[in-house]
């Protein structure tokens, strides 16, 4: 009887092109235009400066819990900046950067952070589905918009982000399964920051990699740096390009790191070391490309400061906006008015009882 290696047509690679002493591989380069360089330098500077601004917010009580993207923000906008404006993304629930990227107001974020739905509506002419808490299950959601572009004969893709921690649920095999089968033109970015809240990475997978997985389905899988922007870039592209022509998904682990807190909710001293988290901060993804772009003479610290101060313009302006949008949104009632068309006696119910509520706490204030 035969005993011999199986041929498997995938295999895994890692990419890194930009490495963090800034050493570039000229032969791995991708080829984007100055004007596309410095835009991805603005939207990572934007994000991250973002993220500070509104973790001041929530530490001061003006919004409530989000978690912040600190670290992440190469993957995420290398991955987006391969689609087209008519292609879905459909992101979990730490893809500021990438959500700013394919045009959702900032004050939106505030406002929905601010505990109000409004601020989570999403554009009609936009091709992206809503932030997404539960862990994975937007998965299965965008193998489905996937696979109804291909029914329809379109060239649209779906790129759907998610965690770590993302690819222990049911609905990653699920999704990533279905959309094998199918053919279906759909790129999974798995943001691999080591942590899925407090459980690491090890206690996740024996896998030694994440993107081996997309082996078990039949698709390709790589892995790439996380914090390179430039290796994420040509990763989603050859992805992007893949799908489109009618070849499948593609699984992409992005090796990374989140520098922050899980949430505003979580305390990462009780669970991971400061020596941990100095480790990755010499791998910062913007110090790094900041240094690639100043070396090939499209950017300078001149014009870094400027934009510092153009972006905490634009930020400013964004939470002047929210806040006065919040202002007017004062009457907690209309929360319900939006769930269905025509509102249930459930929701009637409760609409009736916080109302009550609402009034006898407004007659008790008024008791001094």
């Amino acid at each position: 009887m035969p005993r011999k290696p199986i041929s498997l047509p995938h295999p895994i690679e890692y990419l890194s092109i930009l490495d963090e002493n800034g050493t570039l591989d000229g032969d791995l380069e991708p080829l984007i235009e100055p004007a596309d360089l410095l835009k991805l330098h603005r939207a990572m500077l934007l994000g991250r400066r973002f993220d500070e601004r509104m973790l001041s917010l929530q530490r001061q009580g003006r919004i409530g819990t989000f978690a912040p993207i600190a670290g992440q923000e190469a993957a995420q906008l290398g991955a987006v900046a391969a689609l087209r404006d008519s292609d879905w993304m459909v992101p979990s629930f730490r893809e500021s950067a990438a959500e700013i990227w394919r045009g959702k107001p900032l004050e939106n974020f505030i406002i929905f952070f601010g505990g109000f739905n409004e601020g989570g509506q999403i554009a009609s002419e936009s091709n992206d589905l809503p932030l997404c808490v539960p862990v994975g299950s937007q998965v299965p959601h965008a193998v489905g918009l996937a696979w109804a572009m291909k029914y329809r004969g379109s060239d649209q893709v779906a790129m759907t982000f998610f965690g770590d921690g993302a690819t222990s649920e049911g609905d990653f095999h699920e999704g990533l399964n279905l959309a094998a089968v199918f053919q279906a033109p759909v790129i999974f970015v798995c943001q691999n920051n080591q942590w899925a809240i407090s459980i690491p990475r090890a206690n996740q997978t024996r896998s030694a990699t994440l993107a081996q997985k997309a082996i078990a389905y039949g698709m390709p899988g790589i892995q790439v740096d996380g914090n390179d922007i430039l290796a994420v870039y040509a990763a989603a592209s050859e992805a992007v390009a893949r799908a489109r022509a009618g070849d499948g998904p593609t699984l992409i682990e992005c090796v990374t790191y989140r520098l922050s807190v899980h949430t505003t909710a979580d305390d990462p001293k009780r669970y991971r070391s400061d020596d941990d988290v100095a480790v990755w901060k010499k791998r910062d993804p913007i110090a790094r490309f900041q240094r690639y772009l100043t070396d090939k003479g499209v950017l300078t610290p001149e014009k870094i400061e400027a934009l510092e101060a153009e972006i905490q313009a634009e930020i400013q302006a964004a939470v002047t906006r929210a806040e006065e949008q919040m202002a007017q949104m004062d009457d907690p009632l209309e929360m319900f008015d939006h769930v269905y068309a025509e509102m249930t006696p459930d929701l009637q119910a409760q609409q009736a009882e916080l109302a009550r509520e609402l009034a006898a706490a407004r007659k008790e204030d008024s008791h001094g």
